[in-house]
């Protein structure tokens, strides 16, 4: 055996590796809709966005330089700006300006279709073309999910539904872009150049948006803060970014079925919502759903 194959871990633990990865992502996203619900107890919708980008990327800049990071090839600023319009500005603006009206297992039934969006711009963006049963498993997610979730949400759309189905789309963009660029560079530094490139739009609007929107503190709103600034936006991007880069974008967009479920157990422990008899049940289709994709072949 040469010193080359010895030091290369075997395929099957990269991948186990990317999964847990990508996992842990999920989580840290699940935690989103409920923290930033916390995060309007003290914050309004534009001064919330504007805070915890400037914050994100002000956690971001310091591993940055602290680590000595040159600057990305100018050939990937291109990819960078799309992830920061994404995921950086547009999904967080548009999901909380609609959760002002919309409550966050509302906000689960769009989340509940990312992973086929994602699975979409992924195959335009890439050229691949995963199997059909991965496609069959897919679909099969989302509509339990769906399902679930409209259930959950009383079946009625709320005016909040624009704003979540444009974040769809940018966050689904965000994502595959940051995928592809995460198997160039380091994940962690693709979200946090993509942070810095938007820091002096995050500044200016900080600025603007404290000056008119009432800031009302509490334990609740600065949780919240600190949580969608360094745990979704910088922490949670950065293992997901790993995660994809190591087992497919396409793939890992699959974990993301589990995101809206959690979302609803995060819900009622820290929002106290009432969770329905049905969500064991469709925790496990959703489950099932996933493993399938996960083993289906491109």
């Amino acid at each position: 055996m040469t010193v080359q194959d010895s030091a290369t871990p075997p395929i099957s633990i990269a991948v186990s590796s990317g999964t847990l990865l990508a996992a842990l992502g999920v989580v840290a996203f699940s935690l989103t809709f409920p923290s930033t619900a916390w995060g309007l107890e003290s914050f309004g919708p534009w001064s919330l966005v504007a805070v915890r980008s400037a914050l994100a990327a002000l956690v971001a800049g310091v591993f940055l330089l602290a680590l000595r990071v040159a600057l990305p090839d100018r050939r990937h600023w291109a990819g960078l700006a799309v992830v920061a319009g994404g995921v950086v500005v547009g999904f967080p603006l548009l999901t909380t300006l609609a959760l002002q009206t919309s409550t966050t297992s509302h906000a689960a039934v769009v989340v509940g279709l990312l992973p086929l969006t994602t699975a979409s711009f992924a195959a335009l963006r890439t050229g691949r073309r995963p199997s059909r049963i991965f496609w069959l498993a897919a679909l099969g997610g989302a509509a339990v999910v769906i399902a679930f979730t409209v259930r959950e949400s009383g079946g009625s759309l709320q005016r909040g539904d624009l704003y979540l189905f444009g974040a769809l789309l940018v966050c689904a963009a965000g994502y595959t872009e940051g995928g592809r660029l995460a198997g160039l560079m380091p994940g962690w530094q693709v979200i946090g150049w993509a942070l810095i490139l938007c820091l002096p739009l995050a500044v200016a609007g900080a600025a603007v948006s404290l000056s008119v929107e009432p800031v009302r503190l509490t334990a609740h709103g600065v949780i919240g803060l600190l949580w969608v600034s360094a745990g979704s936006t910088f922490l949670g991007l950065y293992v997901w970014y790993r995660g994809m880069a190591a087992i497919g974008i396409a793939k890992a967009s699959q974990l993301q079925l589990a995101q809206p479920l959690l979302t609803l157990v995060w819900s009622v422990s820290l929002l106290g919502e009432r969770l329905s008899p049905a969500a064991p049940v469709a925790a496990v289709a959703v489950l099932v759903c996933i493993a399938v994709t996960q083993r289906a072949r491109s």
